[in-house]
């Protein structure tokens, strides 16, 4: 491991309308080193990367590489002195293939008649030569379109290669990651860093960060709180330096007990012969049910169903008693059933509104009605005091209403859409991986959220890719794997290497207590 400081940021200031983002962060980052860098959500974590990679101009403070002052005037100017930045919503051109999603904006070009023609030949042999250098197995002419979440994020990394980066900023990279994913990713990261690669790595998974990490820098409201050898780093420490407090329970105190069966799903199938299958489960009042599986299991598609946003093929839906069909997102809302989707920026937030607008558009569209002041006008009165209350009750950061969501924090935004579905007044609240990319601070009062409105008589169903919130919040805890209910576990019964069990094999067949949908 070398002592070079191949980035450096000094005193860097960055402001926002109403918000102090960075105030006189200070950072250096060694060659060949994983760098994490943590914090709470709103900490400035991204904000001081987006400066490094020249997506922000910094209102004070100075930036070196390899001890040389840069002024960064866009991303490209970044990459052409060796620092790339891996986005957590990657955006890859999903209709083009995989070596010229590489390649893209300096596709290889010979001349031949006078004129330019894209030389895929040797295009095709860079990026094999990338790939063997990284040992990734990927076609180059895959459409990315097909390719996993893992893959994307792999090719994102070969991208960054090919500029010959210095540094690579990896923003939430597993995320979205399977365990085994992840550790291909690790492979990946050690490999480059071997070659001198120095990787700045922004993460909330605070295992993950033990694991890969050689130095960790936490900041706190803004602030830079310290930078430690991660070896001298335990759990509870790094939650101390995040949150500035000691958290002794990562979840909170239970409290409520599960009433009568207020939702029944039976033998639910999708038309699609390669998605969910014979499900059936069921959700009594006041009861948190988690939901896990591996990637690909369809846990997230048996909801959207219950939702109305897909079609089955047959099955029953019972709330309340009534078999209803549920046609439609609007019909479900009206009938009491909210989905908070897993990617708060592909099917959440609407960026360029304000947070007043994705506070209540769920409930304005289902209920129109109830917002209208004249045939005309909507009541702004009713939709200010409503989102106010959100704000306030779920304890928003933000200047102002009228700020636009793009400019929260992920916690925050994510606050915000739990007021949107909380304003609809739901029976049965359906939580997509609604603590991904948030930090410890911002889980635990969405826990006790979660916990609160148990205890006030509404349902939850949990979809986690995480096992010990599924231990930490779940009553009961069903498992879906290859599109098939595996198993159903009581919290009293549910471990580790159970969840595992029954995730990593189709046990649908195979009769027994856990395999009852009313186990």
């Amino acid at each position: 491991m070398e002592n070079t400081v191949v980035l450096e940021m000094k005193h860097i200031k960055k402001t926002f309308p109403g918000v102090l983002a960075l105030d006189g962060v200070s950072l250096s980052v060694r060659k060949g080193t994983v760098h994490a860098l943590m914090g709470e959500n709103g900490a400035g974590k991204s904000t001081l990367m987006k400066c490094a990679f020249g997506l922000y101009r910094p209102d004070g403070g100075d930036i070196y590489i390899e001890g040389k002052p840069v002024v960064l005037k866009n991303p490209r100017h970044a990459m052409d002195n060796g620092i790339s930045m891996i986005h957590q919503e990657l955006h890859p051109v999903r209709t083009r293939n995989v070596m010229e999603n590489i390649w893209i904006g300096r596709l290889p070009c010979r001349k031949r008649a006078g004129i330019h023609w894209i030389d895929r030949k040797k295009m095709y042999r860079d990026t094999m030569d990338l790939f063997g250098e990284l040992e990734i197995a990927i076609s180059p002419h895959s459409r990315v379109s097909e390719l996993s979440v893992a893959h994307c994020q792999l090719l994102e990394i070969v991208r960054a290669v090919s500029f010959n980066a210095k540094v690579i900023i990896m923003d939430e990279p597993t995320s979205s990651l399977t365990d085994v994913e992840t550790e291909l990713l690790f492979k990946i990261i050690r490999k480059l860093t071997r070659q001198n690669v120095t990787i700045v790595y922004i993460s909330h998974k605070i295992e993950e960060i033990l694991k890969i990490s050689d130095e960790v820098s936490i900041m706190r409201d803004g602030k830079m709180a310290g930078n430690w050898p991660a070896s001298e780093l335990t759990e509870n420490l790094i939650i101390k330096n995040m949150v500035g407090r000691e958290m002794v329970n990562r979840f909170p105190a239970r409290n409520h007990t599960p009433g009568e069966v207020v939702l029944e799903v039976r033998d639910f199938t999708s038309p699609n012969v390669h998605s969910f299958q014979n499900v059936s489960f069921s959700l009594r009042r006041g009861e948190i049910v988690g939901v896990g599986g591996l990637m690909g299991a369809q846990r997230t598609e048996v909801l959207e169903a219950v939702f109305g946003l897909r079609a089955i093929e047959k099955g029953t839906l019972i709330l309340e008693g009534q078999e209803l069909k549920i046609p439609s997102p609007a019909k479900a809302i009206k009938r009491g059933i909210a989905l908070l989707t897993e990617d708060r920026r592909f099917s959440g937030i609407v960026p360029m509104l304000s947070i007043t607008e994705n506070t209540v558009m769920a409930n304005q569209t289902a209920r129109p009605a109830q917002y209208l002041k004249s045939l005309l006008f909507l009541n702004e009165k009713k939709r200010r005091a409503e989102t106010e209350q959100c704000v306030q009750s779920l304890s928003v950061k933000t200047p102002s209403i009228k700020q636009q969501i793009q400019f929260l924090s992920g916690g925050n935004q994510q606050k915000v859409l739990l007021g949107r579905w909380l304003l609809t007044e739901p029976a049965v609240l359906i939580l997509d991986e609604p603590t991904r990319g948030i930090d410890v601070g911002a889980k635990y009062e969405i826990y006790t959220l979660m916990e609160e409105l148990v205890r006030q008589g509404k349902s939850i169903i949990l979809i986690s890719s995480e096992i010990p919130e599924l231990l930490g919040m779940s009553d009961r805890i069903m498992v879906m794997c290859e599109g098939r209910l595996s198993g159903i576990l009581e919290r009293s019964e549910a471990t580790d290497e159970k969840i595992i069990y029954y995730a990593s094999a189709d046990r649908s067949a195979a009769g027994g207590k856990e395999n009852s949908p009313h186990a």
